[in-house]
């Protein structure tokens, strides 16, 4: 049972499995307005007759991989399509001018030229594949959420989670009117590293040691295993940027 309290306590929830018949949603998107990714990344005009890039955009690698870029914001995020993970990027110089987007374990994940052109890094293609502008796309960002739709979250990646690792793996939650959305999004991630470590050949015997997932504030994100509890730290003021990725989380499980 969850008790609610006035809006600047903390809303203390204790989510199992069983209670995740319910659904959850997606982040909320907005359409953002038109930009080159020229200007976006370097500040300066396109080239004459080249096609221009909004700064919230879809592209598409060679290899069939759809994705949002949304440059819109103080942080870059992208999402795939077929993953409900969003994903914090940071800028890093590149030879040529060039400019590589890493995530949070400093693997680059985006390249891109100063005219105009993305490269795409993935597991498959470390190499990278070229992408292409395909279209605009929504602005990748969190709303706030009741503690009831909290909760609902919270049951969602614990199912998520439990279906994984075929057993229970409650998640406990401490989170404030202020973090409820990004302590949602964290728990959803978590699950998502939970569904890629059971698809590795070694993903059981890693995930025999998760018993529980319990997500708090701080001061930073992190993540990292107490025992058979992963602990996963969210910092509010960062915004999208305020949880660790799957990948992270999943070095913290000892599978990276």
């Amino acid at each position: 049972m969850v008790s609610e309290r006035p809006a600047s306590a903390y809303l203390p929830l204790i989510v199992a499995a069983l209670a995740a018949a319910m659904g959850g949603g997606c982040p909320s998107y907005a359409l953002a307005g038109p930009q080159t990714l020229r200007e976006g990344l370097f500040g300066d005009r396109p080239a004459p007759g080249r096609r221009v890039s909004p700064p919230v955009a879809r592209y598409v690698s060679e290899d069939g991989d759809a994705f949002v870029l949304d440059r819109s914001q103080t942080r870059v995020f992208m999402k795939f399509e077929d993953s409900p993970e969003i994903w914090a990027l940071r800028p890093s110089p590149a030879p040529r001018g060039d400019v590589i987007y890493k995530n949070d374990l400093g693997e680059p994940m985006l390249r891109a030229t100063r005219l105009g052109g993305l490269t795409l890094f993935t597991p498959d293609r470390p190499g990278g594949s070229p992408a292409a502008l395909t279209g605009a796309g929504g602005a990748l960002k969190l709303t706030p959420l009741s503690p009831q739709a909290l909760l609902e979250r919270l049951a969602q990646a614990s199912a998520r989670a439990t279906r994984a690792a075929r057993r229970l793996i409650p998640f406990e939650a401490d989170a404030s009117p202020a973090s409820s959305a990004i302590v949602a999004d964290a728990a959803n991630v978590t699950a998502e590293a939970v569904v890629r470590m059971a698809r590795r050949p070694d993903g059981r015997s890693l995930l025999a040691q998760l018993r529980k997932v319990k997500l708090v504030e701080g001061r930073k994100p992190a993540a990292a295993m107490h025992g058979d509890e992963m602990h996963i730290t969210v910092a509010p003021a960062e915004g999208l940027a305020g949880r660790p990725s799957s990948d992270r989380i999943m070095q913290a499980a000892g599978s990276r």
